[in-house]
């Protein structure tokens, strides 16, 4: 009598509700990555603004610290995106992300980070 749990009296009904969490799941997620991604841009921006600062000598050294900090996150990110290209990418880069934790090094930009300031 095992099997009894996995029967349903609306197993069409389990099925939608089933494929409207897998949707609703996706969504949030795409939206997470939208703003992570609108951060960075952000981020990017600010950056190119401190270095043309940078080059007429009034940027100060705090500015140009978040700078260098914004630029090896990007440089992250194209790294990561070599991985994009490879077959099997979505088993590689899960892994290399994984790898890096157990290593102890970041591999994901910082406005990918759960644990950054937003």
């Amino acid at each position: 009598m095992k099997i009894y749990p996995h029967i349903y009296k609306a197993p069409v009904r389990v099925l939608r509700i089933g494929r409207r969490r897998f949707w609703l799941r996706l969504k949030r997620d795409l939206l997470v990555l939208k703003g992570a991604l609108a951060q960075e841009k952000r981020e990017t921006k600010e950056m190119l603004l401190t270095y043309k600062r940078y080059t007429k000598k009034q940027a100060t050294q705090e500015e140009m610290q978040a700078a260098n900090k914004q630029f090896a996150d990007i440089l992250k990110g194209l790294g990561l995106g070599m991985f994009a290209v490879l077959p099997f990418a979505p088993l590689t880069i899960p892994l290399i992300v994984k790898l890096g934790k157990i290593v102890g090094v970041d591999v994901l930009p910082s406005s990918f980070n759960k644990d950054s300031e937003k």
